[in-house]
């Protein structure tokens, strides 16, 4: 649909997922009109309409990584923010929630059942991996969204009730 702006617009849930090494789960995927350009981001995808938040952003976990976790194991939301980017040579606008969650281990990022993604997905997704904070802040691919390792830091020893509100960043 389109925004108020003129740009497609959605509303998106996504997870910031920990395991107990303090190793986030990313995403690589790239764009169908720049295949050279990758980037990582964070796990999750658009509401559905008359989904809430937290029901998305444990549903697109689940279609993407296989985990099941209950809406007891998300937290927050501990972030928000309005992504525009380029997507399929059209300009977006992404309004994104996101949750943190907590795994005792790290699921085998190689045997991830795809069969809850989407054509795109198969289609755009590279990779997950789990990443430690300063291996990620090194990275020399993009990262979404930006500064996204001193985001997570001060998430490690437990969510303080504050939502962080990032306003909005452009992703080119």
């Amino acid at each position: 649909m389109l925004g108020e702006d003129g740009l497609r617009f959605r509303r998106a849930a996504r997870v910031l997922l920990l395991d107990a090494d303090d190793r986030l789960l990313l995403v690589r995927g790239h764009d169908a009109d720049q295949p050279e350009r990758s980037w990582w981001f964070t796990v999750g995808g658009g509401i559905d309409p008359g989904e809430d938040e937290r029901a998305a952003a444990l549903r697109e976990l689940r279609e993407e990584t296989g985990l099941l976790l209950d809406d007891g194991a998300l937290v927050g939301p501990v972030l928000t923010r309005s992504a525009v980017f380029d997507f399929y040579a059209e300009r977006c606008r992404q309004d994104e929630v996101f949750f943190l969650a907590r795994v005792g281990s790290a699921l085998d990022t190689g045997a991830i059942d795809r069969a809850g993604w989407t054509d795109v997905e198969l289609d755009l997704l590279d990779e997950m991996r789990w990443w430690h904070l300063d291996d990620l802040a090194a990275e020399s691919r993009e990262v979404f969204p930006e500064g996204l390792p001193d985001l997570v830091r001060p998430l490690l020893g437990g969510w303080d009730g504050t939502v962080r509100h990032l306003g909005l960043q452009r992703d080119d």
